[in-house]
């Protein structure tokens, strides 16, 4: 069964999930991070540029252009869906529902921030998942 974890009170969504994949690459963890197509392009923008002596692999494959054989492997994949990711260790959802195919993965990973919306939406989820069963482990991060 999946293990579910939630990282509440997050103050930088975007600069704590460059962290968080720059230490699943590290580990050798397979990521899928899920999310809109634009918070998806600033995450894409972020791995760049956020350290400047490290780069974390990735690639935000297009539905519709072929994926070459030798990126398959790429340790982390920014997708919009979850349901077509190949096999991977750990889903990151950015987004505001429960994502499509979560069972799949090993681990889910729930980023949120201090926001009331982004809140909000992260108790529909959580008890998306309660309801089916899931354990939920919370983190708080401290600031």
């Amino acid at each position: 069964m999946t293990e579910v974890s939630f990282h509440f009170n997050v103050p930088d969504r975007l600069a704590y999930t460059c962290r968080l994949l720059r230490k699943a690459a590290r580990q050798g963890a397979q990521v899928v991070v899920t999310g809109p197509a634009a918070m998806l392009a600033q995450v894409d923008r972020a791995l760049w540029t956020f350290d400047p002596v490290e780069f974390v692999p990735h690639l935000m494959p297009r539905p519709d252009v072929p994926l070459p054989e030798r990126l398959v492997n790429t340790p982390v994949w920014l997708l919009e869906g979850a349901a077509s990711a190949p096999r991977r260790d750990v889903l990151v959802n950015l987004g505001p529902d429960a994502p499509a195919g979560f069972e799949s993965f090993a681990r889910l990973v729930e980023i949120v921030s201090s926001d009331v919306a982004d809140r909000a939406a992260a108790r529909a989820r959580w008890k998306h998942y309660a309801a089916r069963g899931y354990a939920i482990v919370k983190h708080e991060v401290s600031v």
